[in-house]
């Protein structure tokens, strides 16, 4: 299974909206390498939600619900979504400044491309992650 970071603004839909509503549909994703990069989740993938704005953490885990398939609100086949469904908030988030300060986090696309709203995540920066937020390493 392959991890992704997922962006979202808490105050648009937060991971605590993704609790409460136990899945969504994960949409609104536009930019050509973040589309390429959804299209790569599969059902069963590892899904971590960076709130952006003011927090930049990332917040709590989630796993993917569906393979990518095409947006039923637009006419663009190639405009992807995913359906997540929630899974465990972290016991401590993890800020960009810790991604910044740690050799492995720091090569991750979020701190080289910031912009970047789906990230993929190599499996060591998967662990490193997953220990650095308190969770049980898997």
């Amino acid at each position: 299974m392959a991890a992704f970071l997922l962006k979202t603004e808490p105050s648009t839909y937060s991971f605590d909206d993704l609790v409460r509503d136990k899945k969504t549909v994960w949409d609104g994703v536009s930019n050509a390498l973040a589309l390429k990069h959804l299209r790569s989740v599969k059902k069963g993938d590892t899904i971590f939600v960076y709130h952006t704005g003011d927090e930049k953490q990332v917040v709590g885990l989630a796993v993917a619900d569906s393979d990518p398939f095409p947006d039923p609100k637009l006419q663009d086949p190639r405009r992807v979504v995913v359906r997540i469904r929630a899974g465990k908030p972290f016991p401590f988030a993890v800020p960009l400044s810790t991604f910044r300060s740690d050799a492995i986090l720091a090569a991750t696309d979020l701190v080289r491309l910031p912009r970047l709203s789906v990230i993929p995540m190599t499996a060591t920066q998967e662990r490193r992650l997953v220990e650095r937020s308190g969770l049980e390493a898997k």
